[in-house]
């Protein structure tokens, strides 16, 4: 998009709100534009309940009293162009509240941001990389993926191998890792990579399952190019990169989407609904067009911008409503209909049965299903002395010969591995 284009106009603000602007992430987020011939940043938000909004950063000395951001209407769209900020600079939204706190959020929609601790977002340009897997892409959307042999290998990149650098974490670069993943991956006979932990997150322990940057590769094995790299260079050695995504809930850190502008924003008002108990964590108000929007345009932006081949939603199971049950099949149909060798894999048990059938044929869209009753039944049988597994066949078939016709992925996740079943 050329950058006198960034500028959110009456039609992307009615397309938002219905629900249904599949590049809002160009608009939104800060972008490097132009207006009446000046270069500068342009900083858009969503902060609908906010009293005040202000951008802070590098370029003002985090003071946010010249650069009070302009509210669109009745959006809930605030946004400043400068000519002080550049590519590099770090920011936040200083957010007043309705009841005047100061709130200080990273960018819900920043392509880039600080490595832990640090919170703050950082302007970058996704334009710079110059993409050669033209062929894979081609090959990818005229296949059905249903229909081909697949080994996926499963990974986190900060532990799945550390280098002796003298630093605590030992974390190889995006492009460090490139080879020595496709290489390991060939040898091994797998077909597609699972990258687990890649939108930007604040906890290591959580392996990326608490996402505060949707639209972020994490800082912590470098920039957005060097990511970009990553999967281009996997791309060309016929590897398939899926991403281990996280549309079903979010963490409570300060500087996040919880309670965003105040009040709940991209979570349920409800507390009951609010609330996923079990992690600690807020849970996605489908309902409101703006947040699935978020989500709809942020898996599109993996697939569109960084070429990610499938997607594998984890813990969607524990949101099954009917509000989740819409949202992913407007997902699905609108990432079918874009790129159809995208693969959109479903956690096990989501939704009941025929998940995988076509959403025009009353099923929720998926291509497959992340089958993990599988892998129970496979260890249970494992367990039995040699002698006794001839009389219990049926404990290692069941997870298959359940699935409801659905296409189903059997896994040895890293679940298994961590609970040491």
């Amino acid at each position: 998009m050329t950058k006198d284009k960034v500028f959110i106009t009456e039609a992307d603000r009615y397309l938002f709100g219905q629900g249904t602007h599949y590049e809002i992430y160009d608009k939104l987020g800060a972008h490097p534009a132009e207006k009446n011939g000046r270069s500068g940043i342009y900083f858009a938000v969503w902060a609908p309940n906010a009293e005040k909004v202000f951008v802070v950063g590098d370029f003002n000395c985090w003071n946010g009293e010249r650069y009070e951001m302009t509210r669109l209407g009745d959006s809930g769209i605030y946004e400043l162009f400068t000519e002080e900020a550049a590519v590099g600079d770090k920011y936040k939204y200083l957010i007043i509240s309705k009841d005047k706190r100061p709130l200080y959020k990273a960018d819900p929609y920043a392509n880039y941001a600080e490595l832990r601790p640090n919170t703050a977002s950082i302007v970058t340009d996704l334009g710079g990389f110059k993409w050669s897997d033209d062929r894979w892409i081609k090959s990818m959307n005229k296949k059905l993926s249903w229909k081909e042999p697949m080994a996926i290998y499963e990974v986190h990149l900060g532990s799945w191998k550390k280098k002796d650098d003298g630093t605590e974490d030992g974390f190889y670069n995006y492009r460090e890792i490139a080879k020595e993943l496709a290489d390991y991956v060939k040898e091994m006979g797998y077909t597609h990579v699972e990258l687990m932990g890649i939108a930007e997150y604040p906890f290591d322990g959580s392996w990326g399952y608490q996402v505060t940057g949707y639209y972020a590769p994490t800082s912590r094995y470098g920039t957005p190019e060097d990511f970009a790299y990553m999967v281009n260079y996997l791309h060309n050695n016929g590897i398939g990169v899926i991403l281990n995504w996280v549309p079903a809930h979010f963490p409570k850190d300060a500087h996040g989407l919880a309670e965003f502008d105040g009040k709940p924003v991209y979570e349920y008002s409800d507390p009951v609904k609010s609330e996923n108990t079990k992690w600690g964590t807020k849970v996605f108000d489908y309902s409101k067009p703006q947040v699935a929007n978020f989500l709809i345009a942020n898996a599109l932006f993996w697939a569109e911008q960084f070429h990610i081949d499938g997607f594998h939603m984890d813990s969607i199971s524990s949101i099954q409503s009917s509000d989740s049950s819409e949202f992913f099949k407007h997902l699905n149909s609108i990432m079918h209909k874009r790129n159809p060798g995208v693969m959109m894999i479903a956690g096990e048990s989501a939704f009941g049965s025929n998940i995988t059938e076509p959403v025009e044929s009353g099923g929720i869209g998926f291509n497959f299903k992340w089958n993990t009753r599988w892998i129970n039944s496979f260890l249970e049988y494992m367990k039995y002395d040699p002698y006794f597994r001839q009389f219990n066949h049926k404990s290692l078939t069941s997870g298959i010969t359940d699935g409801n016709g659905d296409h189903i992925i059997l896994p040895v996740a890293h679940d298994e591995v961590v609970h040491q079943k």
